[in-house]
């Protein structure tokens, strides 16, 4: 029997076929594969501004800035909404100065820490410094250069020795209007030395003399251990196993007059929040 369906004249209704790509009506949102319309919102995933991009993949380069620093250099920076009076410098890992440290070291650059001083000492929205140590000491010039560009700031300086405040970090650590030191953390007092070719000659001691002079008479002068004591703690033998000094433990600095007192970050801000608003009243005044 004929069938109507089979005759070319009489046309079928047409089909559609689910596997063809669908042709959006005039005036409707063609959805994620396309932009919208001007009086519509786009498409999730959709952004017609972005290189490369195919319809319906979602925008490239959203990944946060804080992920990215923390990515490419180790800083997970803060969160930049809060604004705060107060401006923190750590100095942790060894103190690079005029020579370069393998990278496996974990340093701080003098060369860094100064442009901060100098900036904070200048900026008027900062009114107070807390310097943050867990160094294990490093180059004796950049340390004391730190150390006295920090005592030399007119705005209030506080610093907290963290895990340890070594060698070098001993200057810097008194080098603010006040210090502390948490009950754990340990400073190693000893004497100065020298890497690399040493000539053997008198010149080098009394040069090497010289040097251990100047780190003697900043920590005297801006803390409260004396001369002689200093000297004690420092050519101490029998206490470290293959050097000559002391080490130190919390109470121990705060005991002999290195540091001011045992605290932890609670008891620092709030010293420094008092700095401050003594240096206030006085400038009022």
């Amino acid at each position: 029997m004929f069938n109507n369906d089979d005759n070319p004249r009489n046309p079928r209704t047409p089909t559609i076929d689910p596997a063809a790509p669908a042709t959006p009506t005039p005036g409707t949102n063609p959805g994620p594969t396309g932009p919208a319309r001007p009086d519509e919102p786009p498409a999730p995933g959709y952004s017609p501004n972005q290189p490369g991009q195919k319809p319906g993949q979602p925008e490239k380069n959203l990944e946060p800035t804080n992920l990215k620093a923390l990515k490419q250099l180790g800083e997970n920076n803060p969160p930049t909404d809060v604004q705060s009076d107060i401006h923190i410098i750590p100095i942790v890992g060894q103190i690079e100065g005029h020579l370069i440290l393998p990278p496996k070291n974990k340093t701080t650059k003098y060369e860094h820490v100064i442009p901060q001083l100098v900036a904070v000492e200048e900026n008027p929205k900062i009114k107070g410094l807390l310097i943050i140590l867990n160094t294990v000491g490093g180059d004796i010039e950049a340390g004391l250069a730190i150390s006295e560009m920090i005592s030399s700031m007119n705005k209030p300086t506080v610093s907290l020795v963290l895990g340890g405040g070594h060698s070098i970090g001993v200057p810097i650590a008194v080098a603010t209007n006040y210090s502390f030191i948490v009950a754990t953390a340990s400073m190693t007092v000893h004497p100065i030395r020298l890497t690399g070719m040493v000539i053997g000659v008198p010149q080098t001691y009394e040069y090497l003399d010289k040097m251990q002079d100047r780190v003697i008479r900043f920590v005297t002068e801006h803390s409260k251990i004396s001369e002689e004591r200093f000297r004690e703690l420092m050519f101490r033998t029998g206490e470290l196993v293959r050097d000559v000094g002391t080490v130190l433990i919390g109470k121990d600095a705060v005991d002999d007059g290195i540091i001011d007192e045992v605290g932890g970050l609670d008891k620092a801000l709030l010293k420094l929040r008092s700095l401050i608003e003594e240096r206030g009243e006085s400038n009022n005044d």
